[in-house]
């Protein structure tokens, strides 16, 4: 059994429950990707927003990320998406999948 849910849902249900987990912009972008992401595997996604909250980190930039991981081996977005998923957030905002 499967609920479709659309952005407007899913950005609500993030700013009800977990309002500091993703900006406005970068909710959009996660929706974004997760929509992609299923058109291209051809599957469904469950939403699970816990999961998401667990398996993704929003950075207002690459200072921000630095300061969880090493700016010597991740000196940019490049260094970054070798080692996992990175969704362009505004211009120099990112969500990554945590690894």
């Amino acid at each position: 059994m499967k609920n479709s849910v659309d952005f407007y849902e899913f950005r609500n249900w993030f700013e009800k429950n977990r309002p500091n987990n993703f900006s406005g912009e970068g909710l959009k972008s996660l929706f974004e990707y997760l929509e992609q992401y299923e058109a291209d595997c051809g599957t469904e996604l469950d939403f699970d927003p816990i999961a998401l909250c667990c398996e993704y980190t929003e950075y207002e930039n690459i200072e921000e990320f630095q300061l969880n991981y090493d700016h010597e081996r991740y000196p940019d977005k490049d260094s970054i998406m070798d080692s996992t998923q990175l969704i362009e957030v505004g211009m120099e905002g990112f969500i990554i999948q945590n690894f």
